[in-house]
């Protein structure tokens, strides 16, 4: 009888050790997880130290030193253990190298299916209000400063560094929600949850704190069951959970996370893409459950840009095998060392370069990867790599030591170009640069992007290249509201602005053509013709 209880209170033990790991780990009951041989692992180690401590209580007890006598003859518990420890390393050895690239060159580099597109059939001419001017970390420090101006939150609450950049309601925006601010702040707010987010609009910087009438009690700096990685593993043990979730909202504003979980199509640990997500409202925490095919439209963020661009990679370098990736490496391309993120068709795409291995600061085009479905576009776009464009904007501006964020890709009279802000040392973006990607020798920089858009059509002019865009002029007729002479750099310009229009129409009085604007006073009716551009519109003639 002591010898049943003996051996039941060791595997209770063991039982108690393994579900603390499980609950701290979290490791996913699936042979395709990493984590499930890892807590097997643990799990025998475990039991060998509750064995070894057993046969040698006396010695353990008795002089606090650990000194185990064995007796291997008779150790029949521990030579298992073993052999059950060497089996379980052995077939995790074995899994890694038979799900490898090594093995399986031909299955990873079909993983990722890429059509070739022509650049300005598929990316139309810029609409500054659809992309986003401001980069992450421009992003962060607006909502900082939107954070420390919430009197009533700042104290107990702060920013997440989430900021997942999602199209709401057609434009583009990054939303992160708030976090407890420390252990103490969370014991004292949990009861009622995270009261807001931040929603930041990539396009006109504007920022706004989202307060809920419900608050946030599913998030990743809640502790115990609410934290949203235990929610997930106790709702799906078997399911195997991307590294990176996504914090979105719905076209209601309602927050969600957005939970991919992983497929691995290569034997037991390789060919990693997404089979399932997981929609988890952040409020209630319930769960819904669907196939990758069958994610709603408005989800934007189910494949990470890091997997996209991993698989492109695979795909790029791998077309004549392992060795020729490592070795000759004929026709391997790769790409290149950022992304950034374009709006299209109402979903988030993911833009890149591709290059050669060879490193030779040249694209021999670039690729865009949808954030939902995984298509992928090749455009054959031969030009300056992102870097030296980069390093072009910066050496215009070189006595001011600004700073060029990852630029995104543009269309502007069917030139593909690259767009940048420049930051000072203090994150503030102060310009904007346009860097024609073929040849990034043609730089346009802006105080304002309406400037900079000015200068660089004016660059592209001077080439020999007229934009489409500028040549198409719109007509506007309306009574005048407000009408304002302005000086800027020594030229006067008069802002106009018509009933019922939201636009402010800019004429500029150098233009002797447009000065019969001081006969008109506010209730005149007016009609003009016009380009669109960010912000203003440009008048070019009066009727």
């Amino acid at each position: 009888m002591k010898k049943v209880l003996k051996y039941v209170l060791t595997v209770l033990a063991a039982g108690l050790v393994l579900f603390i790991y499980y609950y701290i780990n979290l490791p996913a009951i699936n042979i395709h997880a990493a984590g499930f041989w890892y807590a097997v692992l643990f799990l025998l180690v475990a039991l060998m130290v509750l064995y070894l401590i057993r046969r040698n209580r006396r010695l353990f007890i008795l002089s606090r030193e650990w000194k185990p006598e064995i007796e291997w003859k008779s150790a029949k518990g521990l030579k298992f253990l073993l052999f059950l420890t060497a089996v379980v390393l052995l077939v995790f050895a074995i899994g890694n190298i038979l799900s490898s690239p090594f093995i399986n060159a031909a299955k990873y580099q079909k993983l990722l299916t890429i059509e070739k597109r022509n650049f300005s059939e598929d990316i139309k001419e810029v609409d500054y209000n659809t992309i986003p001017l401001l980069d992450k970390n421009s992003a962060a420090l607006l909502g900082q400063r939107k954070m420390g101006s919430m009197v009533d939150m700042v104290s107990q609450f702060e920013v997440s560094n989430d900021y997942s950049q999602i199209n709401y309601q057609g434009r583009p925006v990054r939303v992160t929600p708030l976090a407890y601010a420390s252990t103490i702040k969370w014991l004292t707010n949990q009861s009622q949850g995270i009261p807001a987010y931040i929603r930041i609009d990539m396009a006109t910087q504007n920022t706004e704190c989202v307060k809920l009438s419900q608050g946030i009690r599913y998030s990743k700096s809640e502790l115990f069951n609410r934290n949203i990685y235990r929610h997930l593993r106790f709702s799906y043990p078997t399911y195997i959970f991307d590294d990176q979730i996504f914090f979105e909202i719905d076209e209601d504003g309602t927050p969600y996370w957005v939970c991919p979980v992983k497929k691995f199509n290569i034997g037991l640990f390789g060919g990693q893409t997404v089979g399932r997500v997981i929609l988890c409202n952040a409020v209630t925490g319930e769960c819904i459950d669907y196939d990758v095919s069958e994610v709603p439209q408005w989800i934007d963020k189910v494949y990470s840009a890091e997997l996209l661009m991993r698989l492109y990679d695979y795909s790029g370098m791998l077309k004549h095998g392992y060795w020729n990736s490592v070795l000759g490496q004929k026709d391997c391309l790769v790409s290149t060392n950022g992304y950034n993120y374009i709006a299209l068709n109402d979903d988030v795409w993911v833009y890149t370069g591709v290059t050669s291995v060879s490193g030779d600061q040249s694209n021999v085009g670039f690729v865009l990867m949808n954030q939902r479905t995984m298509e992928t576009r090749f455009y054959e776009v031969e030009g300056a790599i992102e870097d030296s464009a980069m390093s072009s904007a910066e050496g215009q501006v070189q006595n001011l030591g600004y700073q060029a964020t990852f630029p995104l890709l543009l269309n502007i009279a069917d030139e593909p170009t690259y767009f940048m802000a420049l930051k000072d040392s203090a994150g503030l973006v102060k310009k904007y640069a346009m860097v024609n990607v073929q040849k990034y020798q043609w730089v346009a920089i802006g105080d304002t992007i309406q400037e900079c858009e000015k200068n660089y059509n004016e660059l592209l002019n001077t080439n020999g290249i007229v934009s489409q865009k500028a040549e198409e002029l719109k007509t506007v007729t309306g009574r005048i509201s407000a009408l304002a002479p302005v000086v800027l750099e020594g030229t006067t310009r008069y802002y106009v602005c018509l009933e019922g229009k939201e636009d402010i129409y800019d004429i500029d009085m150098s233009d002797e053509t447009l000065i019969g604007i001081v006969r008109y006073q506010i209730g005149d009716s007016i009609r003009f013709r016009y380009t669109e551009g960010y912000g203003l519109q440009t008048v070019k003639a009066l009727e």
